[in-house]
């Protein structure tokens, strides 16, 4: 049976690289000027502005949580030659997803073909996590697109290439070690089961030769990180507040189990790509398509599992650590099963594209459409909505109430207190509680001699009648596994708090509300 493992010579690196940025850039162009949302602002950031202003891989204006500082690096570099602004760190961010989109395409079209290079690019830069990652500053889509420059390296038998790009990744973020650490099981399950095997086993387990040294370079870089945070700040994994959120409190076997069961869904469901991982179901039921050449060609079924590992690597390692279950984490992965699909579906199905035109639409619509549950707002435009409820509002606070004491919660505390962030143009003084659930404010209320204002506001997008929100024992592992809480009203926030609502605004299932205090001495007004 024919397979696909050394195509054509196929499309030039830097047409590619052109097309993805001039689309990505064209459909971000109204999004480069926005201000600093959530993480941007209370990490990556002003760990990027301290090393720009004093050269230090260590941040000082934010507690370190040990994360290699190649993606701050690149940003203190773009600052250092275009100025600092959102939009210089936006445009910076498009062209590293350009060069992530690039490193797709052309480990797609080393396994496949340009045709389904094509495809799978475009799907991915479409999908809305990728999408709306593409343009902020955090550090998986840059790590994700380093892992598809090693892949590439590792089906082409670049032993040097691999180790590098795998390197590289792995000083991009640290989770993507993931992916070498996965592949040297591979290579060492293959050598051990293929000389046992018939044909088939044969085909699935072919001995790729690769040296394990390969695989354990990266391994190396990333210690060599680490040992040099840990002799600068006596912690290797970052600050205690951190290792403990993302490591020793993920640790219950349940917990384990329900946050593995919700990477699942983020890898081969959400966002839509439950339709294109049904299509490809479906499609598996057909035959492989016959042409005059012979049967339509598929990915080398030995590369497929070795993508497979990869994925099933991410799958399990990050029900495993994690905090937050993000779906930016699985990054590096979601584009191999996209990768996958596509070419099941072209080899199985003759309509093929108008799947996936389906699905890319669909795509599309999940830009602006949040879905039925839950989620982060940075999968989608809804961080959009986000950014602007809090521009106007602290726009509104600063020019009202400029020497006013503001009670509030992350992240709004940072977007207050740091102008560089756009939101104020100077700092305000900031009383921080953690969340706006009712026993917080309770608390606040009974010091509020120390602040004159609060700045409440939904700290995640909840839909009007959530799925599964009369399923007590899920609502019941939510609040004990993954720190969930009901935000109450602005209304009820200002009852609680004694005061009156003097601003509201709603966007999309957002709010954001500011409270006056009885107590108030407003200047300048």
């Amino acid at each position: 049976m024919k397979t696909a493992r050394h195509p054509s010579r196929g499309t030039h690196p830097v047409l590619i690289f052109v097309l993805s940025f001039a689309l990505l850039m064209g459909l971000h162009a109204p999004l480069l000027g926005l201000p600093y949302f959530w993480d941007e602002a209370g990490y990556y950031v002003p760990a990027a502005r301290d090393l720009l202003l004093s050269g230090s891989l260590i941040p000082h204006s934010t507690p370190s949580n040990a994360h290699p500082p190649l993606v701050m690096a690149y940003l203190a570099l773009w600052w250092k030659i275009a100025g600092y602004s959102p939009v210089t760190t936006r445009t910076a961010m498009l062209l590293a997803a350009s060069f992530s989109l690039l490193g797709l395409f052309r480990l797609a079209e080393a396994v496949a073909s340009t045709e389904i290079a094509g495809a799978a690019t475009l799907c991915t830069a479409l999908y809305p996590v990728f999408f709306t990652q593409s343009s902020l500053a955090h550090l998986d889509l840059v790590a994700a697109g380093l892992t598809f420059w090693g892949l590439h390296g590792y089906v082409k038998g670049w032993k040097w290439d691999t180790a590098l790009w795998f390197s590289v990744a792995a000083l991009a973020k640290e989770t993507a070690i993931l992916a070498p650490l996965a592949l040297l099981a591979w290579e060492l399950l293959s050598q051990l089961v293929r000389p046992w095997g018939g044909n088939e086993w044969q085909l699935l387990f072919q001995r790729r030769g690769r040296n394990p040294a390969v695989f354990m370079v990266p391994l190396l870089s990333l210690t060599a990180w680490y040992t040099y945070h840990y002799l600068r700040t006596g912690f290797v994994f970052g600050n205690p507040e951190f290792f403990h959120y993302n490591v020793e409190a993920t640790l219950h076997p349940l917990r384990i189990l329900l946050a593995s069961l919700m990477r699942l869904w983020q890898t081969v469901g959400y966002f839509h790509l439950w339709l294109l991982t049904l299509a490809t179901l479906f499609a598996m039921r057909c035959p492989p398509i016959r042409e005059e050449s012979g049967e339509r060609q598929r990915i080398a079924p030995d590369v497929q599992f070795a993508m497979l590992t990869v994925i099933v690597a991410y799958v399990l390692a990050m029900g495993w650590v994690g905090g937050a279950v993000l779906a930016r984490y699985m990054l590096p992965v979601v584009p191999l099963v996209i990768l996958i699909c596509v070419s099941t579906l072209r080899r199985r199905v003759r309509l093929w594209s108008g799947v996936l035109i389906i699905v890319t639409l669909m795509f599309v619509a999940g830009w602006f459409v949040n879905p039925p549950y839950g989620f982060a707002p940075e999968d989608n435009l809804a961080y959009r909505d986000y950014i602007r409820l809090h521009q106007h509002a602290e726009e509104f606070l600063e020019a009202r109430y400029p020497m006013a004491r503001v009670l509030t919660a992350w992240p709004a505390s940072d977007e207050l207190t740091r102008p560089y962030l756009g939101y104020v143009t100077r700092p305000m003084r900031v009383v921080r509680i953690e969340n706006f659930m009712a026993e917080q404010l309770m608390s606040a209320a009974d010091a509020r001699s120390n602040f004159e204002v609060a700045l409440v506001f939904s700290t995640k997008y909840e839909p009007g009648h959530p799925l599964l929100e009369n399923w007590r024992l899920w609502q019941d592992w939510k609040t004990r596994f993954f720190r969930y809480h009901r935000d109450v009203s602005p209304a009820a926030a200002a009852e609680i708090l004694g005061g009156h609502l003097v601003y509201t605004a709603t966007r999309n299932g957002q709010w954001i509300g500011l409270i006056e205090m009885e107590q108030i001495i407003r200047v300048g007004r």
